[in-house]
């Protein structure tokens, strides 16, 4: 469970943590124990809460076993109880994962096994929110560029030359939101008597993405549980003389697959249609 694996990372930045839902506390304590849960499972058997925060699934048929279960979401709540964040999808089949909100929110940033590539100009490193591919889940991606001394790129809005463009493979994979970039420096090009929008020293790239639905996620994990996300990164470079080549250089991004949680509770404790 996405949020277990982050406990830590979460009280890092000065927040506890609760999760509820309309299970009721016998479902939650095999639950508990079944995962290792180390932080409160609160029930809500009547989805009063769920009700009050108006997040009840109305999409189920009342009267059924999973009548009165939530949208999946996250809140974060400051110390006065006030709700300072919310962070749901529209479709409840997918949901924003906690690393992407530490990541996005909090500047959290994991101790994965970020790769690096050494292209002419620039040294680009990958890394994620996660090491995790969990189906349905949003996380963000990072794209570090490191130019050399003297060394800059094209940023999006030049006109004239050819900007850095991040691509990311569409291969069902992942649904892939586009890329974010930062502001763009003016730099005079006294050799022209121009002055462009450019990118020099350290860089970050960042952008979403959701993985798919297991049924489409789990074809695509390798033999060795890996799902890889693969893309490009084209940029033209030049110092304070010249221009050189634009380059398209290939990066990639490694997860460990982890399905969903199929096992159910004991038959005496699953929920009956009401």
């Amino acid at each position: 469970m996405e949020l277990g694996q982050n406990v830590e990372r979460i009280r890092k930045e000065g927040l506890g943590l609760a999760a509820i839902s309309y299970d009721s506390p016998a479902i939650l304590k095999d639950f508990a124990d079944r995962r290792k849960i180390a932080f409160p499972l609160l029930s809500d058997p009547d989805s009063k809460i769920i009700r009050a925060f108006g997040i009840l699934n109305e999409s189920v048929t009342p009267g059924t076993a999973q009548y009165g279960i939530p949208y999946p979401g996250t809140y974060i709540v400051d110390p006065q109880g006030k709700v300072v964040s919310k962070y749901f999808e529209e479709d409840f089949r997918e949901r924003i994962s906690i690393s992407d909100i530490l990541a996005g929110r909090y500047g959290e940033r994991v101790d994965s096994a970020s790769a690096a590539v050494e292209a002419k100009h620039v040294r680009l490193s990958t890394d994620a929110s996660t090491l995790m591919a969990h189906p349905g889940h949003r996380i963000l991606l990072t794209l570090d560029l490191d130019l050399k001394p003297k060394m800059h790129v094209y940023a999006p809005g030049v006109t004239g030359y050819i900007p850095v463009d991040w691509k990311l493979e569409e291969t069902g994979a992942a649904k892939v939101r586009p890329a974010q970039y930062p502001a763009a420096q003016r730099l005079r090009l006294k050799p022209i008597h121009e002055t462009a929008l450019v990118y020099q020293g350290h860089v970050r790239l960042t952008r979403e993405i959701t993985f798919g639905a297991e049924n489409t996620l789990k074809p695509l994990v390798s033999p060795s549980g890996e799902v890889v996300l693969k893309g490009s990164l084209r940029y033209q470079a030049c110092d304070d003389r010249e221009c050189f080549v634009p380059e398209t250089v290939p990066v990639e991004w490694r997860f460990r697959f982890e399905g969903l949680d199929r096992e159910r509770v004991p038959a005496e404790l699953q929920r009956t249609a009401r």
